[in-house]
Formats: structure tokens, C-alpha cells, sequence
């Protein structure tokens, strides 16, 4: 294997794992865009007038106390505003691949305290995050693998009340192929092809 072909195996792989995280995520208004709000306040809707979401009510924000959103302008407070019959709880719907895999993401934050948490469930993935603060947005990341054809996203407050929370930038992508390659992955390819090319090298030599 020459050099310049481990470079195009390297770089090939670099660019499926650029073209891996540009994909198109599967959950509408994953933001919470979709509903126009005046920087500096907040509102509260029935989820049937959200687009993409379904379940309790939803508290959208726009720049509130200090709390900037994560991608776009709007992030949501799960414990939202108004009634609420049993736990706070929004899901959405997506159509998937049995067996194929999918990376969700979103950010999360507290409103209060930190002892606020709250459920992700989605297909084989179920999880309590009750280790979040209010001092800055978190991160959460976790594949999990269709078992249907459509598959549903909840979240789902572990507290009582209208406060506590903050979520944004939902998204779930398709993992294809190569593209779930690692950078850790990445670089044993490019070690193995350095080792062939030592390998070639001395048996050059020696002939």
C-alpha cells in the first residue's frame, strides 16, 4: 500500500464522517423555531399547535432571564405553563429502518437547581439525566437501534410543577455505514497503512 493510498483511505473516511453529521435530522422543529416569540419573552401552547410535537403543553423561550438558546433563537421549558394532567411529557413520531442504527442528540439544561430531571426514551434507549445544572447547557448523545418502522422520541419530567427543564436542539440521524467510523478508528487505518508501507520497504530492500 502506498502512502498516497493511505492518505485517500484516511481522507475518504474524514469526509463520510463530515457528511455523517450533516444529514438531515429526522425530528421536525427539533429547535422549537417554528413558533414566532419576541426576543426577551416566553409563551406557552398546546402541543397540537407545535408543529412536530405532541403531548403536554410546551413553554417556548426566546432569550429569558439571561438563557441564551443553543441552535436558533427558541429552547423550551419541558415543565411548561398551564395544566397538566400526571407528568410533563412531549413525543414526537418518526418513520425508521428496522435494525438500521440512529444517533439522537439535544442539549439540556436546569431552570433552578440541579436536582431537577427528567426521562429520554426512544426505541432500545432509555435513560434519567438528573446530573444537569443551571449553569450552562449540557450535552447528551446516545445511538440506539430501531425495532419498528416508526418509532417514537419522548421526554418526560421527573418534576412535579411548571418549573424545570430546558431543552433544545433535538435531532436524530441515520448512522450510514462508514460513517460511524471514529477518529480513534480513523487513525488505525492510517497506522495499518504505514505499517504496510515499512513492511513493503524493507522487503524492497532486501531483494
Amino acid at each position: 500500500m502506498s502512502l498516497a493510498l493511505v492518505r485517500t483511505v484516511v481522507g475518504a473516511a474524514v469526509l463520510a464522517v463530515a457528511s455523517f453529521s450533516s444529514q438531515a435530522s429526522l425530528i421536525v422543529n427539533g429547535d422549537f423555531e417554528a413558533n414566532p416569540i419576541n426576543p426577551n419573552s416566553w409563551t406557552w401552547k398546546p402541543s397540537s399547535e407545535v408543529p412536530g410535537w405532541q403531548g403536554s403543553n410546551i413553554e417556548i423561550w426566546n432569550s429569558m432571564n439571561g438563557v441564551q438558546a443553543m441552535t436558533g433563537n427558541h429552547f423550551i421549558e419541558l415543565n411548561a405553563h398551564g395544566g397538566n394532567t400526571g407528568a410533563w411529557s412531549i413525543f414526537q413520531s418518526f418513520a425508521t429502518d428496522i435494525g438500521q442504527s440512529y444517533e439522537l442528540s439535544f442539549y439540556y439544561r436546569a431552570r433552578n437547581g440541579s436536582n431537577e430531571q427528567f426521562e429520554v426514551t426512544v426505541a432500545d434507549l432509555s435513560q434519567t439525566l438528573n446530573e444537569h445544572t443551571n449553569q450552562g447547557w449540557s450535552f447528551f448523545s446516545s445511538s440506539f437501534v430501531a425495532t419498528d418502522t416508526n418509532t417514537t422520541l419522548r421526554f418526560t419530567s421527573h418534576n412535579s410543577g411548571t418549573i424545570g427543564n430546558f431543552l433544545d436542539g433535538v435531532s436524530v440521524v441515520a448512522q450510514q455505514g462508514v460513517a460511524a467510523v471514529s477518529a480513534p478508528a480513523t487513525f488505525g487505518v492510517f497506522a495499518a497503512g504505514l505499517l504496510a508501507l515499512g513492511l513493503t520497504r524493507r522487503s524492497r530492500h532486501k531483494g
